[in-house]
């Protein structure tokens, strides 16, 4: 408390207090009303995070996918069961039954 108090005596002997207060105004308006405020960062900070987590997420889908690509241009009947899994294609001369 004495730090503050001496802190304070400081600032008033070396500058008015008009001063003072454009100071005071100028610290105010810098972090809690312009654009660029101390809540508009942290705000920009969780959206930063968020949109890294969205990045590693997609990066680990993309090597999934190059993965699956891979096998599927290298086996002939593995292409043949993802047409039957994922798109319910079938020979002119089978049958397809859904069960759910």
């Amino acid at each position: 408390m004495a730090i503050l108090k001496s802190a304070f005596n400081y600032l008033i002997t070396r500058y008015t207090k008009v001063q003072l207060l454009i100071i005071l105004a100028i610290i105010v308006f810098g972090f809690f009303i312009s654009e660029s405020s101390i809540f508009a960062r942290f705000s920009y900070d969780a959206k930063i995070m968020e949109l890294n987590s969205q990045i590693e997420h997609y990066r680990n889908k993309t090597i999934e996918d190059k993965q699956k690509l891979q096998e599927l241009q290298s086996d002939k009947d593995r292409i043949e069961k993802f047409a039957r899994e994922n798109y319910l294609m079938k020979k002119p001369d089978e049958d397809v039954f859904l069960v759910e």
